[in-house]
């Protein structure tokens, strides 16, 4: 029997634990995925450019949810991760505790690409789905996000994924 794994990436909260646009919009379309016997798995731990907070952004990802009626017991671990290639590292031992998990990977619609590349790597004898979530966000920041991405993508191509 196979166990679906909706795992939600970690995204910027304030340095108070405000989830930020990004981060919401990844958690509603995970709600929007949960039925009752669905995992989820968040990610996101600290780093600079994401949460400076006191708690994991995991944790406010969690809170997020069960205060949208997800259970608590349909939580797995979180996986305490600062980057994309910590994400894919820190989930597999995670599922790898389950039998035949069905992953459901959800992120942003800029940063989809680049995860397919890394997952396919680190989580290769898993079968995942992806959804990249439109993001809303002003044109110049959205430009920004791209170059990031597509700067990171060519480093995994011309360098290999390092970890």
């Amino acid at each position: 029997m196979k166990v679906d794994v909706l795992i939600v990436l970690g995204a910027p909260n304030s340095p108070s634990g405000k989830l930020s646009r990004i981060a919401l919009g990844r958690l509603d379309a995970c709600f929007n995925l949960y039925k009752k016997g669905r995992h989820i798995l968040c990610t996101g731990g600290w780093g600079k450019h994401f949460n400076t907070s006191k708690e994991a952004h995991a944790l406010y990802a969690k809170k997020y949810l069960m205060e949208k009626g997800v259970q608590d017991n349909d939580f797995l671990d979180f996986a305490l991760s600062s980057n994309t290639v910590e994400d894919a590292l820190k989930i597999k031992p995670i599922i790898s505790t389950l039998e035949n998990p069905q992953l459901t990977v959800i992120t942003s619609d800029y940063h989809i690409n680049r995860v397919k590349l890394i997952f396919q790597l680190v989580l290769e004898n898993y079968p995942i789905n992806y959804l990249g979530v439109q993001t809303d966000l002003p044109e110049k920041q959205m430009k920004v996000l791209i170059e990031h991405e597509q700067t990171a993508i060519q480093s995994i191509i011309s360098n290999g994924l390092y970890y």
